[in-house]
């Protein structure tokens, strides 16, 4: 048994204290809220990983980023994604805000499931960075999280308005006061209002284009940090055409979603074949085939063929989101079945999730999620769950301190 796994079959290692404390700080009305709507947001124990592991999920987060760099990327993406990237590289080359790869990790290595376009709890996962001398390991965030998040946003304007003042940042999600990471979004409010950027949280509803820009009421809107999980903005058109006249700054943007977070891309990541035909090198095909496990589009020729081999599948939504219509083939019927075949999925070989301890007889699956930016790791968190997949409602659960060991 390695370090990291004895460690995380011992439900007294490493216990957080200073959490719950730390989240008072910001004051008895938000830590209130957090109580009432996220009572399950944060484990009280952190999960340890192997130095290797974190190695491994690096290089395949670096490969992906070569490999989409390349030219013959976007002529394999479909007619809108072509049609956004066209006017993304128009703009400019912006990032995308708060990448996030989700990992399976287990004695076999570190699996890529998914990659996320707007992946949330960057901010609360900050607030658990507190010190914690009595435990082993190293932390994995970058030092000053706020000021890396900032910083952040402050880039991605940088890169499509030159030093033009940025002056009013909107968070947009629909009905935001009703999701469940809300508090975030007040977290984040909080912070960049005190870095100087006046911040919004808007339903993109409020949102007005006019002749010089995108307004709420009368107050203009520099750059739109985008929540909405319609991922090319289809059902908001006034938002998508502001993206597309360059009247705002939009981050993650359509493009960044067509580019990463389709789950088709993972079959293209894990096609050998089409990779040489794009010119990548055998050692970055080496790291995605070992780091990413065999992702292929259900077709419904091969229907037969899937249905025998399907309790080593797990079968996701090409554009889905949160496990949302996501099923582990074994507990398929023959129904929901031909239901995935006459839909747009995604069939992907099993990694198992592994373990962690978290009070005496309980156990919890854990994933991991690396938040990128430009290629590069901000912070790595653990998501501690029960079930088939992460949902922030398992006693002792949520998001935990991730520490590398050996």
């Amino acid at each position: 048994m390695s370090e990291a796994e004895r460690l995380n079959a011992d439900c007294q290692s490493g216990r957080l204290q200073g959490i719950r404390a730390n989240l008072r700080t910001q004051g008895d009305a938000w830590y209130g809220l957090i109580s009432e709507r996220c009572p399950h947001i944060f484990a009280s124990v952190p999960v340890y990983i192997s130095f290797a592991r974190l190695q491994q999920m690096t290089e395949v987060i670096a490969a992906i980023g070569r490999v989409v760099g390349l030219e013959g990327w976007d002529q394999g993406l479909g007619s809108v994604s072509q049609e956004a990237g066209v006017m993304s590289r128009k703009l400019g080359n912006p990032k995308g805000a708060f990448f996030g790869y989700d990992f399976h990790v287990n004695s076999e290595g570190a699996h890529l499931i998914e990659i996320n376009t707007n992946a949330g709890g960057g901010f609360m996962n900050a607030l658990t960075q507190v010190e914690q001398r009595d435990l082993p390991g190293i932390a994995v965030a970058e030092p000053n999280l706020d000021r890396v998040f900032v910083d952040m946003f402050r880039n991605e304007w940088r890169l499509m308005r030159g030093y033009q003042p940025l002056s009013c940042m909107a968070i947009v999600d629909e009905q935001p006061e009703g999701q469940y990471l809300y508090p975030e979004f007040l977290y984040a409010q909080r912070l960049f209002d005190r870095a100087g950027i006046r911040t919004l949280i808007l339903d993109p509803s409020v949102l007005q284009a006019r002749g010089d820009g995108l307004y709420a009421g009368e107050q203009k809107v520099d750059i739109v940090y985008n929540r909405l999980t319609d991922f090319t903005l289809e059902r908001y058109p006034v938002l998508l055409e502001a993206w597309r006249d360059e009247i705002v700054v939009l981050t993650p943007d359509p493009m960044h979603y067509a580019r990463y977070a389709d789950k088709r891309n993972l079959a293209r990541l894990t096609d050998a074949d089409e990779l040489r035909e794009l010119g990548v090198s055998e050692t970055d095909i080496g790291i995605l085939q070992k780091g990413i496990p065999h992702t292929f589009v259900v077709q419904p020729e091969n229907g037969e063929r899937l249905w025998d081999e399907r309790k080593k599948l797990f079968f996701k939504p090409c554009g889905g989101y949160g496990s949302r219509g996501a099923y582990r083939g074994e507990k398929l019927t023959r129904r929901v079945f031909g239901e995935i075949l006459e839909s747009n999925y995604v069939a992907q070989q099993l990694a198992p999730p592994s373990e962690r301890c978290v009070i005496d007889g309980v156990t919890l699956k854990y994933d991991m999620r690396c938040y990128v930016y430009d290629g590069k790791i901000q912070l790595v968190a653990a998501r501690l769950y029960q079930g088939q997949a992460t949902n922030f409602r398992t006693p002792h659960g949520g998001f935990a301190q991730v520490r590398v060991v050996g």
